[in-house]
C-alpha cells in the first residue's frame, strides 16, 4: 500500500487578510487585528505583511505594535466573519475530499489519496486550491505538500505567503532535519528546553536519538516523538465534520473596566451563558455541573463549581446557578477583571436521568420554548437582534458593526 498524500493548508494572516479584502483602502498598508485597549483585550491577534516588516509580532501589545511602526492602522476583530470565511474555505477544500480536519479556524490538514496518487499530483492539486481561495474569496494560503501530516504542516510553515511547499520521502532530511526541534507540532516549549538539555536541538538530532533514551527520559510521548521526526506515525486525517468529543464547554471575556458589584457580574454571566448554552445545543449535549472562573485585579484566579440537580441546556438555568454560586463563593477582597463560565459533566442532550418526586419540570420546559425562539432570532438576524435589557443597555458591551460576505451577506 503506498503512502497517503496529505495536505497541511494555512491561511495567511488570516484575520488581517479578511479585513483587507474587505475594506480595499487597507491593501499594501500595515494592518493589524488587535483587541479593543477600551475593552483591555489590547494585544496583536493577526498582522499584515508589511507590518511583519516592521517587526510586529503576533502578542505585542497596541503599544508595542504602534512603537515599532507609527502608522500601523489597527482594526478590532469581528470573530463572526472569520468563521464565516473560515466555512467557505472549508467548502473549497471539500470539492476535492471529505477528510478534512480542522487545526483552529485558519488551518486544516486534507487527505486528498482519493484523487492524487503521488506528491507531484498532490502539488498540483495544492496550487489548484490556492488559486481557487485567492480567486474566490481573495485570500492567500500556504500549503504543504507531504506523505503525513507533521510533515505536511512544517511544509507550510516553510514558505510563506502564498506558496506551495512538498515534502517527500527522498527530501525530509535535507528540508526537515535542519529545522529546530521546537518547530514540530507537539513540541511545545517545556519540551523543547528539555531537549536542548540532552544536547538535542534540531529535528534530525531527535531523529537520531535512540528510541530508549527518549523513552527513558520522556516517557511514551518520547517514541511519540521519535516516530513523528522520522516521518512516522502520525494520526489519519478525520473525515469532515469530525470533532473531538467535549469535556466541558465554556466561554470568557475580560470586562471593559473592573467590576465591582453583584449586578455587573450577573449581566457579565448572562451574557456569556448564551454563548455557553448555543455551543451545548449545537453539539447536541446537556451540563450536569458548571464551573465558574473569577480572575480579580490582581490577576488571581477562584474557581468555583457545583453539581445540578437536573441536567440543562438551558442559558437561564446556566445563567441563575451560575450567579448564585458567585455570591455564594466570592468574598469580594478584589474587584474583578474577567469571568468565565463553563459547563462541565456533559452528556448526550437525550441522554435518560432519573429524577426524584418532587422535581418541577414544566418551568424547564416552557424556558425551553422560549429560548428556542430566542436562537431562532438570532442565528437570524444575528446576536444584537435581540437580548435581554440589562445587556443591551450595559456599558460593559459595546454593538459590533456588520460586515458584508461573499453574496451580500451581513454578519456581525
Amino acid at each position: 500500500m503506498g503512502d497517503r498524500i496529505i495536505l497541511h493548508s494555512d491561511l495567511n494572516a488570516f484575520y488581517a487578510s479578511v479585513e483587507c479584502m474587505l475594506n480595499p483602502e487597507l491593501k499594501g498598508k500595515p494592518v493589524a487585528v488587535c483587541g479593543d485597549e477600551a475593552e483591555r483585550h489590547g494585544i496583536v491577534l493577526a498582522k499584515s505583511e508589511e507590518a511583519k516588516k516592521c517587526g510586529i509580532k503576533t502578542g505585542h501589545t497596541n503599544r508595542e505594535a504602534l512603537k515599532l511602526c507609527k502608522d500601523l492602522i489597527i482594526v478590532h476583530p469581528r470573530h463572526g466573519v472569520y468563521s464565516q470565511y473560515s466555512k467557505l474555505v472549508r467548502a473549497i477544500y471539500a470539492r476535492y475530499t471529505d477528510r478534512i480536519e480542522p487545526f483552529g479556524i485558519d488551518e486544516a490538514w486534507l487527505d486528498i489519496t482519493c484523487c492524487a496518487k503521488t506528491i507531484e499530483e498532490g502539488r498540483l492539486v495544492a496550487e489548484q486550491i490556492r488559486n481557487e481561495i485567492k480567486t474566490e474569496l481573495g485570500l492567500t494560503v500556504s500549503i504543504g505538500v507531504s506523505f503525513c501530516k507533521i510533515f505536511a504542516k512544517l511544509g507550510s510553515d516553510l514558505k510563506k505567503p502564498d506558496a506551495v511547499t512538498c515534502i517527500s520521502r527522498d527530501n525530509f532530511k535535507e528540508k526537515i532535519w535542519p529545522l529546530a526541534a521546537s518547530e514540530m507540532i507537539y513540541v511545545g516549549r517545556s519540551t523543547a528546553k528539555k531537549l536542548e538539555r540532552y544536547g538535542i536541538h534540531t529535528i534530525g538530532q531527535l531523529a537520531q536519538t535512540p528510541p530508549v533514551f527518549l523513552k527513558d527520559h520522556f516517557g511514551v510521548n518520547g517514541i511519540t516523538l521519535y516516530n513523528f521526526a522520522n516521518g512516522n506515525g502520525g494520526l489519519q486525517v478525520s473525515a469532515d465534520g469530525y470533532e473531538p468529543e467535549s469535556k466541558s464547554i465554556g466561554h470568557g471575556t475580560t470586562a471593559r473596566f473592573d467590576l465591582s458589584t453583584n449586578e455587573e457580574v450577573k449581566i457579565l454571566i448572562s451574557e456569556l451563558s448564551q454563548e455557553v448554552s448555543k455551543r451545548l445545543k449545537s453539539e447536541k449535549l446537556a451540563a450536569r455541573g458548571i464551573q465558574i472562573t473569577i480572575k480579580d485585579n490582581d490577576l488571581a484566579n477562584h474557581d468555583f463549581r457545583k453539581t445540578l440537580n437536573m441536567q440543562t441546556q438551558s442559558h437561564r438555568t446556566i445563567a441563575e446557578e451560575s450567579f448564585e454560586l458567585f455570591k455564594e463563593r466570592y468574598n469580594w477582597a478584589k474587584k474583578i477583571r474577567a469571568v468565565t463560565v463553563r459547563v462541565i459533566n456533559l452528556v448526550a442532550e437525550d441522554c435518560p436521568e432519573q429524577l426524584d418526586l418532587m422535581t418541577d419540570t414544566s418551568e424547564a420546559e416552557k424556558n425551553k420554548k422560549l429560548e428556542d425562539c430566542i436562537e431562532s432570532i438570532r442565528s437570524k438576524y444575528g446576536n444584537a437582534s435581540i437580548n435581554y435589557a440589562s445587556v443591551k443597555t450595559s456599558p460593559l458591551f459595546t454593538p459590533r458593526q456588520p460586515a458584508v460576505l461573499p453574496g451580500g451577506k451581513k454578519i456581525e
